[in-house]
């Protein structure tokens, strides 16, 4: 699998392989939504990533979804951040902050004075929140005004500044799996009449708004974008995948982003999407099925097949800090125990599921 080990530049960062971690929601963070030192401790172990992209990070207080997930909206953030890009840095590793603003996967529990989340139209997604106080229906969220979206635009640029400020290398846009700029995406939680619903052209706007403001605000060249064609989570139905990605990636690369991130669900799709990305395409490829995850050995094939420049693991990277010495070894690797990844041990899982973000 040496594929795996071959180095990649992504922006201006020359990386020395290309097996990168994929952002895992972990929900640690202490009060006021600032990392906890056992992040430090979590992120600096897998240092040997070529590319470490942390768990999805809001940018702002309604743009939390889960419990005790951080942010990078205020300077303790900022702060807490700091002390894991050190922790990275110092054992040589490069990490990139993964900004993700959940939209209508929210909760008035979460916010002060028990806002309603945010979304493109008032369409409650059909999931649920857990709370030590039980499970939380998630209501329909409140539509966004005209001023509520450019207000969100700002903030994910504000969140990226400060991810510079507390040592990133970068940030990665979340445009996928259910949350805010995929609602926008998908027809069926995007069901506006203005500039940002409608046809394909209009839903692809905010996404691409996010994209250019980060980049404007940080250097396009320190920005990626994760989308995920087809994925049904948190409540979505896409309709027009094949037409809705091509326009997306086709305007995205007006940018000069330092890459685009898939997290597969549709082979097929991925085919198109890479014959679009004139850029650095990084894959979470779509796990063989009977498998729980994806495994080193389809990472090495999607390079070999040129399907991808690098690819990202989640579970692997869990159960296997030291993964890229075990790949060159051949094994044994720790197989993710659902005991153990979904909660409740001594290095801090929270008691109920992480999720791949």
């Amino acid at each position: 699998m040496n594929e795996l080990f071959e180095p990649v530049t992504i922006g201006k960062l020359d990386l020395p392989n290309r097996l990168f971690m994929s952002p895992m929601t972990r929900s640690r963070a202490g009060s006021g939504a600032v990392p906890s030192e056992l992040a430090a401790e979590y992120y600096a172990q897998r240092a040997a990533a070529g590319l470490i992209v942390t768990e999805g990070t809001q940018p702002s207080v309604l743009g939390q979804g889960y419990i005790d997930t951080p942010g990078l909206h205020s300077a303790a953030q900022v702060e807490g951040w700091r002390k894991v890009t050190d922790a990275v840095h110092a054992q040589g590793g490069r990490i990139f902050a993964q900004l993700m603003h959940t939209g209508r996967i929210g909760h008035p529990w979460l916010y002060p004075g028990g806002s309603l989340p945010l979304g493109p139209s008032p369409i409650a997604s059909g999931e649920t929140l857990y709370t030590p106080e039980g499970i939380l229906e998630h209501p329909a969220p409140k539509e966004m005004t005209s001023a509520e979206i450019a207000a969100t635009v700002a903030d994910f640029a504000r969140a990226a500044e400060n991810a510079i400020a507390a040592g990133f290398d970068g940030v990665e846009v979340h445009g996928a799996n259910g949350y805010l700029i995929h609602q926008f995406l998908c027809g069926s939680a995007n069901t506006r009449t203005d500039a940002y619903g409608g046809g394909v052209g209009n839903r692809i706007r905010f996404g691409v708004e996010v994209a250019r403001a980060v980049g404007e605000a940080i250097g396009p060249e320190r920005v990626g974008f994760r989308i995920s064609p087809r994925n049904p989570n948190n409540g979505i139905r896409e309709q027009d995948s094949a037409e809705l990605y091509p326009a997306l990636v086709r305007a995205l690369s007006e940018y000069g982003l330092a890459y685009l991130h898939i997290m597969e669900w549709d082979r097929e799709l991925t085919k198109v999407v890479r014959a679009e990305w004139p850029g650095v395409l990084v894959l979470n490829p779509k796990a063989e099925p009977g498998t729980p995850s994806s495994t080193p050995e389809q990472g090495a094939a999607v390079l070999r097949e040129g399907l991808a420049d690098a690819v990202t693991l989640g579970s692997y990277w869990l159960a296997n800090p030291d993964l890229p010495e075990r790949i060159k070894a051949g094994g044994p690797y720790n197989l993710p125990d659902p005991a153990t990844f979904y909660g409740g041990d001594h290095r801090g899982y929270t008691d109920y599921p992480a999720m791949v973000a």
